[in-house]
């Protein structure tokens, strides 16, 4: 949806700490972590006109998303 927040502090506020601390010890979840905001952008860029491309090239991008956003959450939730 245009205009919601999709960072993953906002996605997933109870794990803040924990996020910051993966963030800055553990190389992978910082890679996960860069590319996940990588692709929020260019989903938001997309939704919000400023790009255009197809719909199913947006649905990839939001599989994407969640795909990385799941795999963080289960190094979070360890």
């Amino acid at each position: 949806m245009i205009g919601e927040k999709h960072d993953l502090i906002h996605e997933l506020p109870e794990f803040k700490d924990k996020i910051h601390e993966l963030k800055v010890s553990n190389n992978h979840f910082s890679k996960l972590f860069d590319k996940y905001h990588d692709v929020t952008k260019e989903v938001g860029r997309i939704e919000g006109g400023a790009e255009n491309t197809s719909d199913d090239y947006l649905a990839d991008l939001k599989k994407q998303r969640l795909a990385l956003k799941d795999e963080m959450f289960s190094m979070l939730s360890k």
